[in-house]
């Protein structure tokens, strides 16, 4: 179903471009358009990995590491990506106390993953795997090429509504609604087209949930990951994310501030829906819960407890 609902919401972008692209720039806007959002993204495609890696700080980690759990960490990736039929991806730690977890890379030949030192050191060994899981779904979903095409869509539609605005994109007596009318498309096309975009992104997010799940063989140690994940991030400020704000939708619940519900504007699914679905896939996995309260699927308000254990930062 969520691969249905990507395929639906590209379907409707790509439909937005075509028909107000048209009306907008005309054919020859919306060519020119699409050549310079394609050509932007593309170059992001081919070197995001690197760009946001060293953004981070990121640092590459292997089994030689002196620190155990970090160690744990390296070898339960790389037998869980094994597992899923993937290659070996880079492996790294960002330096940041906030526990949090992304995955970037082209393709899953070029694919990095990568945990914070907070994760590691707040969250269980079980919980960990759950979160890294849903990362190496990103990578075999493809995910990052699904969220390029997205974009290149709709950097399009906003560079035909910077086109009207600055152009006049034609004649607009000849456009239905007059100058009226193409104000109106100049504004509400890039809404809708971004409203489209965020939502591709949290289908992406429900099915990177469901598919880590059935990596890890665990959905409700991830649901406990993302009710903890989620309980900090509101507690530890991550500065890189809060200074480039668009690399918070790679994160596996948003670095910034927390919202309480799904909504139009969100990059990521309410955490609150995403452990219901994911004790739902438990259930059918033939997995009984172990803790009531993830029964429930209610997100605590204060920061769930982990098993105290000497974390690896000190």
């Amino acid at each position: 179903m969520n691969h249905l609902k990507t395929f639906t919401l590209l379907a409707a972008l790509t439909a937005l471009f075509v028909g107000l692209g048209y009306l907008i720039g005309g054919p020859t806007g919306m060519l020119i358009a699409l050549v310079i959002a394609g050509g932007m993204n593309l170059f992001s495609y081919w070197n995001a990995d690197k760009i946001v890696l060293k953004m981070y700080r990121a640092q590459p980690v292997d089994e030689q590491h002196p620190n155990a759990v970090v160690r744990t960490y390296v070898a339960d990736v790389v037998q869980m990506a094994r597992d899923a039929g993937l290659p070996r991806p880079v492996i790294a730690i960002i330096p940041n106390d906030q526990p949090n977890a992304f995955a970037t890379g082209r393709n899953p030949a070029h694919a990095a993953v990568c945990a914070t030192t907070g994760l590691l050191d707040m969250l269980t060994r079980e919980e960990i795997r759950g979160v890294m899981a849903h990362e190496l779904a990103h990578v075999k979903n493809r995910d990052t090429l699904t969220m390029t095409v997205t974009a290149t869509v709709a950097g399009a539609i906003a560079a035909l509504a910077n086109f009207a605005l600055f152009f006049g994109g034609g004649d607009d007596r000849e456009r239905p609604g007059g100058i009226i009318g193409t104000l109106a498309l100049m504004i509400l096309a890039p809404m809708a087209a971004g409203l489209v975009q965020m939502a591709i992104s949290r289908s992406r997010e429900y099915e990177a949930d469901r598919v880590g799940a059935e990596i890890a063989g665990d959905a409700e140690s991830l649901a406990s990951a993302l009710q903890k994940i989620e309980g900090w991030s509101k507690r530890i400020v991550n500065v890189t994310a809060e200074r480039n704000p668009a690399s918070g939708q790679l994160f596996i619940i948003n670095p910034l501030a927390g919202r309480g519900a799904d909504n139009l504007f969100s990059t990521h699914p309410a955490t609150g829906n995403r452990v219901k679905a994911l004790m739902a896939l438990g259930l059918n996995m033939g997995v009984a819960p172990r803790r009531a309260e993830f029964v429930e699927a209610r997100v605590s308000t204060s920061v769930p407890t982990t098993p105290s254990r000497s974390g690896p930062w000190g």
